[in-house]
């Protein structure tokens, strides 16, 4: 049987997207039984300015005016720029299909659920082509788009099961939604959780840099809170001068700066605590890591994160820092008390789905023709006993 060609569609908007894509194809890589390879392609920036332009501003406003994104939201969710019968850039998208020949699409993100998927569908054939969504959100509402759900895809996979309920409400097939767990990188999965000696706190930033670590290192500060922090800038030249420069101002404060490509798993199993924009990616990751949440809602809350505060608020697993001065408080509350943070932690892990990776690349495995049997023997040879099985949404 020759391998499953699968093409995921991304867009650098914020870093969840590709951090997703990154980790199923590493996944794929690694569990080669699936006999799945997996190439990466980001549609809207490769196939026309328009599309890139939105990415672009979608990422300016997130480092500098968060609260502007409902506006820019809202504009999306009410006119049909992302489907409009055919992708901009067609010819360029139909490039990369007649080149790669995918069996399967697997969009990561919500703008190239329809278009794109039609499009690929025309150019390869209706039959020749499957077409999957995995939504990393983690709650519906405002905030969840309406373009996440393609009534006429193949498969919906969510990362939970308000994501699955999300998708239903808006016009998916329960037959077509799976719960498929956080799709994240192989190494999240692969080492135990530690408890941290000492209490210390891990300063998160937007692949992007979107951040506000100096007025946090200044309101702990302030407060004459002393902990250890270690500080992570994403990919902006800029905010790491900034907090360097500050660090450099404050040597007798124990703050650390870590570049981009740190071993980020690490950091959450043995953090006390994370602060983080609410973003899915992070929030996700740190969910899995058993690490504290404090959710950054300074400059206000986007509607994508606003459905991420649902979930947490749903499960009571984070708290929502609103200004500056609050983390001190936080971090205070926590560190004379650590039964708290315990109880915060064994929250997280019951808010963790029990699906993994695999459990994803055994329902793409399982698209294929006379595929079901085999995927099932494939995921059967790769969980761990303990792991569950993977439930259908129906059955939640």
């Amino acid at each position: 049987m020759r391998a499953v060609r699968v093409l995921i569609l991304t867009s650098s908007t914020g870093g969840g997207h590709n951090m997703r894509a990154r980790a199923i194809q590493a996944w794929a890589q690694a569990c080669p039984e699936f006999g799945i390879t997996a190439q990466l392609h980001r549609p809207l920036e490769e196939s026309h300015g328009l599309y890139a332009f939105g990415v672009w501003l979608y990422n300016t406003i997130q480092r500098t005016a968060p609260f502007l994104h409902h506006i820019y939201y809202n504009v999306l969710e009410v006119i049909p720029f992302v489907s409009v019968g055919q992708p901009f850039g067609a010819e360029k998208f139909r490039a990369v299909l007649e080149q790669i020949r995918p069996d399967v699409l697997l969009s990561v993100h919500d703008s190239v659920n329809h278009d794109f998927f039609a499009y690929a569908r025309t150019v390869l054939g209706r039959d020749r082509v499957k077409c999957v969504t995995y939504c990393g959100e983690l709650h519906g509402g405002y905030g969840f788009s309406r373009y996440w759900v393609n009534p006429e895809a193949d498969l919906f996979i969510g990362a939970v099961p308000e994501t699955c309920a999300a998708a239903i409400k808006l016009g998916m097939s329960p037959a077509k939604v799976k719960l498929g767990g956080f799709l994240l990188r192989r190494f999240f999965y692969e080492r135990p959780n530690l408890e941290p000696t000492e209490f210390n706190l891990l300063l998160s930033a937007s692949s992007r840099g979107a951040n506000n670590h100096v007025a946090f290192l200044d309101a702990l500060k302030r407060a004459n809170v002393d902990v250890p922090v270690t500080v992570l800038c994403g990919k902006s030249p800029a905010a790491t001068a900034r907090v360097a420069a500050w660090v450099k101002a404050n040597p007798t404060r124990r703050v650390r700066v870590q570049p981009h490509n740190s071993d980020i798993g690490e950091l959450m199993r043995t953090a006390s605590a994370i602060v983080n924009r609410p973003g899915t990616g992070t929030t996700s990751e740190a969910i899995l890591s058993g690490c504290p949440i404090l959710l950054n809602c300074l400059g206000g809350i986007m509607p994508q994160e606003r459905i991420t505060v649902e979930f947490c608020r749903r499960h009571d697993i984070a708290y929502l820092v609103r200004k500056p001065s609050d983390l001190p408080k936080f971090v205070d509350a926590w560190r004379r008390d650590p039964a708290q943070l315990a109880a915060v932690r064994q929250r997280l892990h019951a808010a963790c789905p029990p699906a993994r990776p695999p459990d994803v690349l055994a329902l793409i495995a399982g698209l294929m023709p006379d595929a079901d049997a085999l995927a099932a023997q494939r995921l059967q040879a790769t969980t761990p006993a303990t792991s569950p099985a993977v439930p259908v949404f129906s059955e939640l």
